[in-house]
């Protein structure tokens, strides 16, 4: 059974230092819900606190309406999948898969029918006489689920996952870890500093600084939407520029470098006002223009990709930029050539000039109030 999880108000604290301050999120019964952000953030933490490895010095933590706070980690009924695998040594694939339901004290055979499932649901039922020494590292990761997900647990928590694994194995494994919990419907809580990882498998994602969660949302909303410079600069590139927003006849006009200007029709209406602007502008929302309209820049260097070459480029003003254009089949643009750029003016946000509020339209948050 998938359980709802809400947290209220959460105080995490070690001595003087205050982790977390105050921190509220509801996470839907089994969905794939992920906690994003940079090293020291506070993300594991979270998730210790969440199975109870961690004390919670304030607020309330609930699995559907049962407060949990003080409930030992064993009788919370969750699966837990560590960065370093955390399986035995000394056991065979079979017996580690077992290890949950044996220390459940299941009979014999419900055992081994619940060991057999698992472990052909994860494709590592061939190995199952084999000790972890003789696996590969995205072999190992894959026993590790299938001994947390095969006591059937109410929650699944993952720490870092697939962090010790190579780029190729990581893709593997998380279209694997993404399958599996589909097919389960197991209520998951996810720990990444990947954004693309955590942009592939989840159903909503928290970005988390300092201990406090900036925007909860699905990955298009994140990435197309974001709340604030914060998760705008750390989920996908992007390039930051100043600009002036400034009304006149009715229109929101943003002005760029180089005199550019480009109307904006998705101002939030109490923002329509003249006034200094941050503007978040991704590689491919630039659009390299040869007729010399828009913002002056010099090509420093290109990476050809296949589909994708990349430009990185300096402003006349100075500003450092990235720009992805898809590869023409004749040329690329060669290094020192000037060239002007525009800009997908319905894709780009606009954000206070502090950057902590970005001023467009459909900007959503799942975060409680």
């Amino acid at each position: 059974m998938s359980v709802k999880i809400i947290v209220k108000n959460a105080v995490k604290k070690y001595g003087n230092n205050t982790v977390i301050p105050n921190l509220s999120v509801d996470i839907k019964e089994g969905e794939f819900f992920t906690l994003l952000g940079p090293s020291g953030c506070g993300k594991t933490t979270l998730l210790r606190m969440i199975a109870g490895f961690n004390s919670i010095e304030g607020g309330d933590i609930y699995f559907n309406e049962k407060r949990i706070n003080d409930l030992d980690p064993a009788k919370r009924n969750i699966g837990m999948v560590f960065q370093n695998y955390a399986i035995f040594p000394h056991l065979t694939v079979r017996d580690n898969v077992a290890f949950g339901l044996k220390q459940k004290k299941m009979d014999k055979k419900t055992i081994a029918e619940q060991t057999d499932k698992f472990m052909k649901l994860m494709h590592i039922d061939e190995y199952a006489d084999r000790m972890p020494e003789r696996l590969s590292g995205g072999q190992q990761q894959r026993v590790a689920l299938a001994r947390a997900l095969v006591i059937q647990p109410d929650v699944l928590l993952m720490d870092e996952p697939l962090s010790n694994l190579d780029a190729k194995l990581r893709v593997e494994m998380r279209t694997v870890i993404k399958e599996i919990q589909h097919n389960v419907g197991i209520t998951t809580v996810y720990v990444t500093h990947d954004q693309e990882e955590a942009m592939a498998v989840s159903d909503r994602i928290a970005v988390m600084n300092l201990g406090e969660i900036q925007q909860i949302g699905s990955p298009k909303t994140l990435y197309q939407r974001p709340a604030n410079l914060f998760v705008s600069s750390f989920i996908g590139r992007t390039n930051i520029l100043e600009g002036k927003l400034k009304v006149e006849g009715g229109k929101a006009i943003l002005c760029l470098e180089n005199g550019y200007e480009t109307e904006l029709t998705n101002v939030r209406e109490e923002c329509r006002k003249d006034q200094n602007v941050k503007v978040s502008i991704r590689p491919e929302e630039f659009v390299i223009n040869t007729e010399g309209k828009g913002i002056e820049a010099t090509i420093d260097d290109s990476v050809f990709l296949g589909l994708n070459t990349h430009y990185f480029v300096t402003t006349k003003g100075g500003v450092k930029a990235e720009i992805v254009q898809e590869s023409l089949i004749d040329s690329i643009l060669p290094q020192g050539m000037k060239i002007h750029m525009t800009v997908k003016s319905e894709k780009i946000n606009v954000l206070t000039e502090d950057g902590s509020a970005n001023i467009l339209t459909g900007v959503l948050n799942d975060k409680p109030e």
